[in-house]
């Protein structure tokens, strides 16, 4: 399937050599995964930041109960978001299962902890 897009090596060998290594063509996926992951990180930074300007807005409200609502629209809307970015894991695990089979659904689901 992979060999529609041609030969496609791994831009992440040449940032640190040795990790991601594996069979030709493994780039992409490489990269889809790593996107994927990296926008994961994102949506959840904007929906941290989007609580702490909803609570600042709950905050300064005062008594008025249009800004109150505004608030707890903001707050419901940003705990929506962050279902939904967990639920994304799930939505690319199906995809790596459906796309590349039961053996290598995890490709595009790989979380990683990376510490000292």
């Amino acid at each position: 399937m992979f060999g529609i897009f041609g030969s496609i090596n791994s831009p992440f060998s040449v940032l640190s050599p040795g990790r991601y290594t594996g069979a030709q063509g493994q780039g992409l996926i490489v990269l889809v995964s790593n996107l994927v992951k990296l926008m994961i990180v994102l949506a959840g930074v904007y929906a941290f930041f989007n609580i702490i300007m909803a609570g600042w807005g709950f905050l300064t409200a005062g008594s008025e109960p249009k800004n109150i609502a505004r608030a707890w629209e903001k707050i419901w809307q940003s705990v929506l978001g962050l279902v939904i970015i967990a639920a994304s894991f799930l939505i690319a695990w199906a995809i790596g299962y459906i796309v590349f089979g039961p053996t290598n659904a995890y490709i595009l689901f790989r979380p990683r902890i990376w510490g000292p």
